[in-house]
Parts: structure tokens; C-alpha cells; sequence
């Protein structure tokens, strides 16, 4: 089973949505972790917003990336411009992706509109990682 770790700033939100959505969507071929530069915990609002999608990840955890420094990984996601501005060097043939998403906990408004945005940011995500598989296989190794 190939090790992906999606990172992000600080942990609490798309890389907590990409780790549940590789568990629901590609389990069978990856093992998923998440991580952040500067962890902040998992935002409630993300955790709604995936149950509404049918994946609970309100038993994840916000962590530092330093906490996962010594798993192989085989590949890594950046999940936003600073992570990958301060993302720290994987040895080895590790993949390196970048996609830099919207943040959610930026989002202003109403509790309905910031769900709104939570919820495009939560379908963004699904869609990229269903893809995951093709972009490893189209992906050089750093």
C-alpha cells in the first residue's frame, strides 16, 4: 500500500478532508495521513460538512508534520501555497503534488454561507483525490 501525506498549514481542515476522502475513496490502495506546518485541530465545520458526504473524520487529529518524520512516505500533497513554501524535505523517491485549495476557515458570512464554502472546498477535494491515482502515475519523482 503506497504512504500519502496530505499537508497544509494547519491541519484542521482540506488536509483532514483529502486524508478521509483516500480512506473512503482509495483505501484499498493508499494508507493516508495529513499534517500541518503550524497545527491548529480539526475545525468543526469540516468535520459536518464530510458527514454530510458520508465520511466521518471527527476521530482525526490535528498533528504536526514533524510528528511523521520518520514514515516513508511515497508521495506528499501540498494542499496550499504556504505548506509547500515551508514543507520540509522527504528523502528518498518521495512524489511530491501541489494543489493549492481555497482555504474554508477564511470564508466570511452567515453560518450557511461559510458551510457553503466548507461544502465547494469539501467537493474540490473529493474530486482531486479521485483522481489521485493518475496523477501519481503522471507524476515524476522529486
Amino acid at each position: 500500500m503506497l504512504k500519502v501525506l496530505f499537508l497544509c498549514t494547519s491541519n484542521s481542515c482540506r488536509s483532514q478532508m483529502a486524508e478521509g476522502w483516500t480512506r473512503r475513496l482509495h483505501g484499498d490502495k493508499f494508507e493516508a495521513y495529513s499534517a500541518g506546518i503550524d497545527p491548529a485541530g480539526l475545525h468543526p465545520l469540516a468535520a459536518l460538512v464530510m458527514k454530510e458526504a458520508g465520511v466521518d473524520i471527527s476521530a482525526q487529529k490535528s498533528k504536526n508534520v514533524r510528528v511523521l518524520r520518520r514514515v516513508a512516505f511515497d508521495c506528499v500533497v501540498t494542499v496550499c501555497d504556504r505548506a509547500r513554501e515551508n514543507c520540509p524535505i522527504f528523502p528518498g523517491k518521495t512524489k511530491m503534488l501541489h494543489h493549492d485549495f481555497e482555504d474554508p476557515v477564511l470564508a466570511r458570512g452567515t453560518e450557511e454561507e461559510r458551510l457553503e464554502v466548507f461544502r465547494r472546498v469539501r467537493d474540490h477535494i473529493k474530486a482531486f483525490v479521485a483522481g489521485l491515482p493518475e496523477h501519481l502515475r503522471n507524476r515524476r519523482t522529486s
